[in-house]
């Protein structure tokens, strides 16, 4: 474990990437890279969830791992609305057909709305960490 002050920076360093990467969404929405945009989407919320893992003192880089956590102590326990595990879950399952399906296209509502869902996430989860 790290002491008090590393894990409170790495929790801010981990919030300033999750807004960085989606600012890197955007601009890749605004030129039409739809497949790259949901990329960068899924990681804005899940730099956000590693800085609320940190917060509560649970690490993992392992992605399913670090949603099972986040689901079981947060959506089941109804301090998280249940929509944030059903999005989180969309947008996994969104970024790996990405990465790793062939011929994979996104239509921009679908991209936009996936967007706009993470922005609303990764406020939620800020507000609820202070």
């Amino acid at each position: 474990m790290i002491d008090l002050e590393k894990r409170n920076a790495l929790i801010e360093y981990r919030i300033q990437q999750s807004e960085e990467t989606l600012k890197d969404a955007e601009i890749l929405i605004n030129s039409q890279r739809y497949r790259s945009a949901v990329n960068r989407i899924y990681y804005s919320v899940f730099y956000m969830l590693l800085a609320l893992g940190l917060k509560y003192e649970f690490e993992t880089s392992k992605h399913l791992q670090l949603i099972g956590w986040f689901n079981k102590n947060f959506i089941h326990t109804n301090l998280i609305p249940v929509e944030f595990g059903k999005f989180v879950k969309r947008i996994f399952e969104c970024r790996t057909s990405s990465d790793y399906d062939d011929f994979v296209n996104f239509e921009e509502d679908e991209v936009l709305l996936l967007f706009n869902n993470s922005k609303l996430f990764i406020e939620t989860l800020q507000n609820f960490m202070k």
